[in-house]
């Protein structure tokens, strides 16, 4: 029988020793580091500081706040996409992910990560929810989304409700048939100038965005005030959550939950998070 060499043999069994450490930690080691995912949208890498004391959230405090609660690193990451964020900037970590509850949803199973929610983030008006907005272009005749039957609706990404599933729901409850082959775009920015551009050339359109984007179309410069007007707005649904990764153990999921719900309780961290209360919990499921 061959023998290993005693330098191969150790340097063997410290590769595996460093590939078990690392794979501890992705499994929910408790004392290991934390990378947190924030894709909400009004986060500070994430938007614009085109409107003073808006979209500007400091998500690196939060992680601050966790790391003194739960007494372990947090890495704080940011992208719009969950899966291109998890293969350029994450190596594949997401623990904590911070975003819009419908974009989470559905991008934390296509990458086969089960997503637990853990609370809710409070707007500055003490809301957890966000609507979809029905534009029209200023001078356009309708008065009321009742008015928008034969006219061309640029929903928003299938992935976001408030300007998908939403206004759906919203059109069919008011007798609006939307086209069988739904128009869509990703940025809220794009509905608003393809309105503009259809309304000058004397087409009937309209265009769903997010409620929180409205400031930022006219701050931005995207649009000029008082070039597109308000006619409906759907029902309410969730905007930001916090969820842990499933597979971390849930000792340590309840340790996150009960760091985020105490966010209230700094007057700093509330102001950095543009929030009026913090994370709360969330709201018990109707049956």
């Amino acid at each position: 029988m061959s023998m290993i060499p005693r330098r191969a043999f150790l340097k063997t069994a410290a590769a595996v020793t460093v590939a078990a450490v690392a794979e501890t930690v992705r499994a929910g080691d408790p004392q290991g580091p934390l990378t947190m995912v924030v894709m909400d949208p009004l986060a500070a890498p994430l938007s614009c500081p085109c409107v003073k004391g808006y979209a500007q959230r400091d998500y690196e405090k939060l992680a601050k706040h966790l790391e003194a609660k739960l007494g372990r690193p947090v890495k704080c990451v940011f992208g719009e996409s969950l899966t291109a964020t998890l293969a350029k900037k994450s190596e594949g970590k997401a623990d904590i992910i911070v975003g819009k509850e419908s974009v989470v949803r559905v991008e934390s199973e296509q990458n086969k990560i089960a997503a637990m929610p853990l609370a809710a983030l409070t707007g500055k008006d003490g809301k957890t929810t966000m609507t979809g907005l029905v534009l029209v272009a200023a001078k356009d005749p309708a008065i009321a989304a009742t008015d928008l039957k034969g006219y061309r609706v640029i929903l928003g990404n299938p992935e976001c409700d408030e300007k998908y599933a939403a206004p759906i729901a919203f059109f069919k409850e008011l007798g609006v048939e939307l086209p069988k082959s739904l128009e869509s775009c990703a940025a809220c920015s794009d509905g608003a100038t393809k309105v503009i551009d259809g309304a000058k050339k004397g087409e009937k359109v309209a265009t769903v965005i997010s409620s929180y984007a409205q400031p930022l179309l006219e701050g931005c410069g995207t649009i000029e005030k008082g070039d597109l007007r308000v006619v409906g707005e759907t029902d309410p649904v969730p905007f930001v959550v916090a969820f842990a990764n499933g597979k971390l153990p849930e000792p340590v999921r309840t340790e996150i939950q009960k760091a985020l719900l105490s966010m209230g309780e700094t007057k700093e961290l509330l102001a950095a998070l543009e929030t009026k209360a913090g994370f709360v919990a969330l709201p018990s499921k109707k049956k």
